[in-house]
């Protein structure tokens, strides 16, 4: 092993470093940083001589990285949740805190293996790598899943984007973790493999992105994508119900469109509590028009059962709902012993009803429009299964993908652009178009291939137009999900415990 650091020098570079990560994600793109910043943390675990220092080093790096990148949640629990400021401090703290334990297990258990091989080629290529990767993919699912800023999304369009639809963004993740693990190397011995790895994988990555896994169905559709720039601090003042009701009721007949999407509960009421006549009156416009539309709003199925939905009207009647799926903590339904938090803020939020998993997409003319809010489109194996249900059901497969939100909770900040990033990166999982319609941004129109091909300036009242092309098809990551990636590092990493144990056995 090379020369070990000192645990404190050690935690104090890597809580910058992991700072430091936010810069390559949105709205900054400066990816290579990420790839240094890695590098730096993989260099000092190298050097840690024990699982203590290294579980640490983990922590101290992954606490930092998240921190820094959802520092907006502190806008929600205390501009708008009226959480004061020392608790909110304390609350956004702790969670990243707790997420960064994933980190510090990864690094320890990385450790553990390290300590028993003998070549820095396995250690720096092989263990810490996949340990960090598995790291990323468990903080998309416990505790029912916080994936944002997962190492992945960094590279939405870096040479990297390639491999979204082999191996999605937890195996890009893994990529990028194995580049920072080559630049670990260039000042030893290893360095002409780590190079030929630093070239062969981005030049990979470019080569992939030549390969069309999805082709065009039908003829594009007309879209129009509202955004009402509602402020959170007004949107469900009852003051306010009317002027909301009557902005989207505007801007929805301003003209017709085949597609017209509203953002996340525009209509901020249950449906069964809207004004008399204003359902009508939008059946009677897509009826008259010609156009198909997508509202959000508050549903109710039984008494003291709240689903978060989006209605969908065509030919002139509300023949479609889609129900959200999957909640956002302490948002969107409250963790068991977790009331007495909620009950500290002012946020007119619940325990909302779950949707299905699999529910059936919309059709929009030749295309099949299915929706997804908010923080759903975090989750892309639930996405892609979706998708992959639709196939082999032999169901109309949905063509494009839909995300309404409202994520003006978190102000102006750089939460609107890494959430345009994280749906860039479910269209290059899928292949599929992904259409964007939000309250305060962003909303846009990205392609197939994860591009923005039109977007409304943030903080504007607005329609967004565009003709939108459905794709047809599987991407690899659609048939497989995160299995692939998930399931090679998981048994990477025995092969490795195995290889170990026999190793001491041997020695006996």
């Amino acid at each position: 092993m090379p020369p070990s650091f000192s645990s404190r020098i050690a935690i104090l570079l890597a809580l910058p470093a992991g700072a430091l990560t936010v810069f390559a994600f949105a709205p900054f793109g400066l990816w290579p940083l990420q790839t240094l910043c890695l590098a730096v943390l993989f260099f000092l675990a190298l050097r840690t001589p024990t699982l203590r220092a290294a579980f640490f080093l983990g922590w101290t790096f992954g606490s930092a990285s998240i921190g820094a990148g959802t520092y907006w949640l502190y806008i929600s629990l205390h501009d708008y949740g009226g959480l004061p400021a020392l608790l909110t401090v304390l609350a956004v703290g702790l969670l990243a805190a707790a997420l960064g334990l994933l980190y510090g297990a990864a690094l320890a258990a990385a450790n553990w293996l390290m300590l028993r091989s003998r070549s820095e080629l396995t250690k720096a290529l092989l263990i810490l790598p996949a340990c960090w990767m598995l790291a990323d993919w468990l903080r998309g699912w416990i505790f029912t899943g916080f994936p944002w800023i997962a190492t992945g999304y960094a590279h939405s369009a870096s040479p990297l984007a390639g491999f979204a639809p082999l191996i999605g963004v937890y195996g890009m993740g893994w990529l990028a973790a194995l580049l920072a693990g080559c630049v670990t190397l260039m000042p030893s011995p290893h360095r002409k493999p780590a190079l030929a790895l630093l070239i062969l994988i981005p030049v990979a990555g470019i080569a992939l992105q030549s390969i069309h896994w999805t082709r065009p169905q039908g003829n594009p559709i007309s879209v129009r994508l509202l955004q009402g720039n509602v402020p959170q601090d007004l949107k469900f003042d009852s003051a306010q119900l009317a002027h909301s009701l009557d902005l989207y009721r505007q801007l929805i007949n301003q003209e017709p469109a085949d597609l017209i999407a509203t953002p996340e509960t525009a209509l901020p009421m249950l449906a069964s509590q809207l004004p008399d006549g204003y359902l009508e009156q939008l059946n009677s416009f897509g009826k008259r028009s010609g156009s198909t539309l997508m509202v959000g709003v508050p549903w109710t199925t039984a008494p003291g059962v709240y689903l978060n939905s989006v209605m969908g009207i065509a030919d002139g009647a509300a023949s479609y709902r889609y129900d959200k799926h999957h909640l956002v903590p302490f948002g969107e339904f409250i963790p068991p012993g977790a009331r007495w938090f909620i009950d500290l803020m002012h946020i007119p939020l619940g325990d909302f009803g779950r949707g299905d998993l699999l529910q059936p997409a919309l059709q929009v003319k030749d295309q099949w429009v299915l929706p997804n809010i908010c923080y759903e489109d975090l989750f892309g194996e639930e996405i892609a299964a979706q998708l992959s249900a639709a196939h082999s059901r032999a169901t109309p497969v949905p063509s494009i993908l839909l995300n309404v939100s409202n994520i003006a909770w978190f102000g102006d900040s750089i939460a609107l652009p890494q959430h345009l990033q994280i749906s860039q990166m479910r269209t290059l999982e899928t292949g599929r178009p992904m259409l964007r319609a939000t309250n305060t941004g962003a909303t846009a129109v990205i392609d197939g291939r994860g591009v923005v091909t039109a977007s409304l300036p943030a903080f504007s009242t607005g329609t967004l137009k565009a003709q939108v092309q459905g794709m047809q098809g599987q991407t690899p990551y659609i048939v497989l999900g995160n299995s692939l990636p998930v399931g090679l590092a998981s048994l990477l990493l025995l092969c490795l415990w195995w290889i170990v144990r026999r190793r001491s056995r041997l020695a006996e």
